[in-house]
């Protein structure tokens, strides 16, 4: 089976998994909060970095063994693994906008890959969305 071949059924297979936790990442306390967090300069965003991890835990499972796309691996390697420091306090947009830019990312293909979890068939004409997601997968 080509790769997106099982792509597209792993998402219809993970669609309700895929579901919840895009719920969760969209919720107060799984997107409005952490937002809220970082301009509130609240050590208490660094917890979107659990959440990025699941999105992306997730994501890796629809094609197990595959890499991911590497300017991906990038941004979630900087905004990931972090722990509070009180010295963080006086980088804090330095330090804090990476964790949220990779949450963003991966929320991002979390929405895709939940978009199109339904699809039989690779949409044609390509919308950008499902290109993303091929481009996560190194498929394009």
């Amino acid at each position: 089976m080509d790769a997106e071949r099982q792509l597209l059924d792993n998402l219809k297979t993970q669609r309700l998994r895929l579901a919840a936790l895009l719920e969760e990442a969209s919720s107060h306390w799984g997107y409005e909060d952490p937002v809220y967090r970082f301009y509130h300069q609240s050590w208490k965003v660094y917890h979107v970095q659990a959440r990025t991890e699941a999105i992306v835990k997730a994501l890796t499972d629809l094609l197990p063994g595959r890499p991911l796309n590497s300017r991906f691996s990038d941004i979630i390697r900087q905004g990931t693994g972090h722990v509070f420091a009180p010295e963080d306090n006086q980088r804090w947009t330095a330090v804090t906008r990476p964790i949220l830019e990779a949450f963003f990312h991966a929320r991002y293909f979390l929405e895709m890959a939940r978009h199109y979890a339904d699809r039989t068939e690779p949409p044609q004409p390509l919308p950008s969305g499902y290109a993303a997601l091929l481009y996560l997968f190194n498929l394009r």
